[in-house]
């Protein structure tokens, strides 16, 4: 067993292992080694405390500023307070039966507290916290540790403080270095002038200054960008290597026809983007790609064209759908374009037409019993379908091309197995709306070639958007359904949108606290220690329907209705026949109807920057104006505001995905889509390390393409290993 291989429990013992494992999932020498600091305090520079978040466990440096012991009234017992400062902020620290700490937490010492944030008579506090006085005059092994030298500070919990994660980390430094290998050829190194790995983490772990962390820095960043680009590179490397049908484009076939039946001249992405997937389709080699684009870019259009080729040259195709609302929208939107051409074999079907169908799990069993038919004598070109497509009954003819819309809501098993359904490796096309910086692209999707939609199709209006702040002008809020009133006066639609369907069984209280912390602890203090739950469909439709919108037709669409309900919904609302629509985020992507022009946002701080962005995208679809009104409760500038400002100030996509990103964990970002990732960037920054991952892209490609499997790389092999357990390996390779 490699050294960094060992288990903690040989370093620490099986106590402390125990709580390395279970609180921060730190299980080998290894993982201790990578565990970098969070953030670094030079000894007698004051943490700053006015950042604190409700909730998190946290380290600060601070000096004891007054100690007061306060017996209980009535019983025995008594507390010890103690308020630490650091100049700026003050923090509470409180300890209960515990007055003989007094005598060693004595105003003026300095001191790491460490604990897990709450919040008391409005006052921020840390009860009963680790600590450690490092004080010169203070007798203590961690002030000579610390003397003259950068702290650091790492993420730690509740049972395992910053600085007994130190003392752990420092032995693994005096015992395990030497076995660290390099995973970085050494040209590579050399050219770039890196440090020895090593000697990185030697300096991330114990800097003594802030050109040693830089540096370090550096080398750790190139290793995060490098063997996770090695580690894409061979799934593309991979992938090319499999064999496919080649699906060329035939002229005077489906495609001709569909094309010619068009109202509108493709636009220049548009033509573009399917020059490139039509290259792909015609190779021997599986095409995977990504199809990214704003909302009302016309990706649904692009993904169709690609079915109809590959159906023109025998193939099927499937368009793989997150919900029934989305698979129903997506196979009436692509009949209707198709008119004819959809009723293959059928009375008054066009004779060059093929039978496009559609597959739920809601379905009836005749019914379903024909689709299946269908499909597998090869006399559906098209199917359109949820999860249901995945099911072992469902087989194909010759299934020639995958497309999945809205990537990020399925699993790489349920691609897999719809991928498996061909006799030979079929085509793929990922879909999202959702618009991804090109680095989260290279970093998060980099087996996959890109192509971006970014231009709209001529026709589509513009949307203004606007924050209506409920609490402080609800005369806003007041004209917001006035605005609805007038939308649906020029005949016209709208939607509201509320974060919660309403016929959920009561939350106990304190669950509901903790839920309400977690959605935003920045924003408790605004709000107040408890937010109230979020505004729900079911509410909100019976209060506008008696109140501000009385008289118009309001119904509601969430995803707990049954399958028939929810259809004949959103085919009323398609038709005209409702004029509100009162729903969750089940219309959030792919619902296309043009004549809704205005949409109200509930509780808009409950959602994410591009939820609120693709939920925006489902007006202002045709040739009126769009409106989006984003209603909160949360005060002027606090975070969630500013989340909400940020949204309404710009239409572009891309913008706002930089914004969402910035406001999030970028390791969560990648650890959600390429979900074999074992462990998240700690160092590198997909936003800011553009050039180390462009550079290590292509670095990683060219190695790859000399020594796919790595065997004159020995320790980037093992680097890989560490990235990649085998089950998340394999998973990976399902693609």
């Amino acid at each position: 067993m490699a050294a960094l291989d060992e288990p903690l429990t040989k370093l620490v013992g099986d106590r402390t292992a125990k709580v390395l494992a279970d609180s921060l999932k730190l299980r080998t020498v290894g993982d201790l080694l990578h565990h970098y600091p969070r953030r670094y305090a030079e000894r007698g520079q004051l943490t700053s405390l006015d950042d604190l978040e409700v909730d998190e466990h946290v380290t600060v440096l601070a000096r004891i500023e007054k100690v007061t012991l306060i017996p209980f009234r009535g019983r025995k017992g008594d507390r010890l307070e103690v308020v630490v400062t650091d100049g700026r902020g003050r923090l509470s620290l409180v300890f209960f039966n515990q007055g003989w700490r007094q005598k060693e937490l004595r105003p003026g010492l300095q001191g790491l507290f460490a604990g897990k944030v709450g919040v008391f008579n409005r006052t921020s506090q840390l009860a009963s916290p680790d600590y450690q006085l490092i004080d010169d005059d203070a007798d203590s092994q961690t002030a000579q540790q610390f003397a003259g030298r950068m702290i650091p500070v790492y993420p730690a919990s509740a049972q395992m403080p910053s600085w007994k994660l130190s003392l752990a980390i420092e032995m693994a430094l005096t015992t395990h270095l030497g076995a660290v290998g390099e995973p970085l050829p050494e040209a590579l190194r050399a050219e770039r002038g890196l440090l020895p790995l090593p000697e990185a983490l030697e300096l991330i772990h114990r800097p003594h200054n802030q050109a040693e962390l830089e540096r370090a820095r550096d080398r750790l960043r190139w290793d995060e960008a490098f063997v996770l680009q090695v580690a894409l590179a061979q799934r593309r490397a991979a992938a090319h290597a499999l064999p496919a049908v080649p699906r060329p484009v035939k002229s005077g076939g489906l495609l001709d026809a569909f094309d010619a039946k068009l109202p509108f001249t493709l636009t220049a992405g548009q033509q573009t983007v399917g020059a490139e997937i039509f290259a792909d389709l015609a190779s021997e080699h599986p095409m995977h790609r990504l199809l990214q684009g704003e909302v009302g870019s016309g990706k649904t259009l692009v993904a169709l064209r690609a079915m109809l080729a590959v159906v023109d040259a025998g193939g099927q195709a499937v368009l793989l759908a997150p919900t029934e609302v989305l698979a129903q929208q997506h196979h009436r939107s692509i009949v209707e374009m198709m008119g004819e051409l959809a009723e293959g074999g059928m009375l008054g079907g066009a004779e060059n037409g093929t039978k496009v169908v559609l597959l739920t799990g809601s379905m009836g069993t005749p019914a379903r019993r024909q689709v299946l038919l269908d499909m597998a004598c090869g006399e559906a070109g098209i199917a359109i379908g949820t999860h249901a497509l995945i099911e072992d009954k469902v087989q194909f003819q010759d299934l020639g091309l995958v497309v999945v819309d809205e990537q990020h809501r399925f699993g790489v098993e349920q691609r897999d197995a719809l991928r498996a359904k061909g006799g030979q490796p079929p085509h793929l096309l990922v879909m999202t709306a959702t618009p991804i910086p090109r680095t989260v692209a290279m970093t998060v999707f980099g087996d996959l070639e890109t192509s971006v939609l970014d231009q709209l199709p001529a026709g589509r209006s513009p949307i203004s958007s606007h924050v209506v702040p409920a609490l402080e002008k609800p005369n806003f809020l007041a004209r917001a359904w006035e605005r609805i009133r007038e939308e649906v006066a020029k005949g016209h639609q709208a939607y509201v949108v509320c974060p919660r369907i309403g016929d959920e069984p009561e939350e106990p209280a304190e669950k509901k606290k903790r839920r309400s912390a977690a959605e935003d602890p920045e924003d408790l203090g605004a709000a107040g220690d408890e937010r109230r739950p979020p505004l729900s469909v079911v509410e909100t439709a019976e209060m506008l329907a008696k109140g501000p919108l009385a008289g118009l037709r309001v119904e509601i669409l969430h995803g707990r209705l049954a399958p028939e309900a929810k259809d004949d919904v959103m085919r009323r609302f398609s038709a005209g026949q409702l004029d509100v629509l009162v729903a969750t985020t089940v219309i959030e992507v792919g619902v296309n109807v043009p004549n809704a022009t205005a949409m109200v946002i509930m509780d808009a701080d409950r959602f994410g920057v591009s939820q609120l962005h693709q939920l925006r995208g489902r007006v202002g679809r045709g040739s009126a104006p769009g409106l989006c009104l984003l209603v909160s409760e949360m005060p002027a500038g606090s975070a969630a505001r500013s989340r909400l400002d940020a949204v309404a100030g710009t239409l572009d996509g891309f913008a706002l995905s930089r914004i969402d990103l910035e406001q999030r964990r970028e390791g969560d970002v990648l650890g959600q889509a390429q979900s074999g990732v074992k462990s998240s960037l700690k160092v590198l920054s997909v936003l800011e390390d553009e050039d180390v991952i462009a550079e290590a892209r292509t670095e990683a490609a060219a190695l790859v393409a000399a020594d796919p499997e790595l065997d004159t790389h020995q320790d980037l092999r093992a680097a890989l290993a560490g990235l990649l357990d085998e089950d998340r390996a394999a998973y990976l390779d399902k693609g």
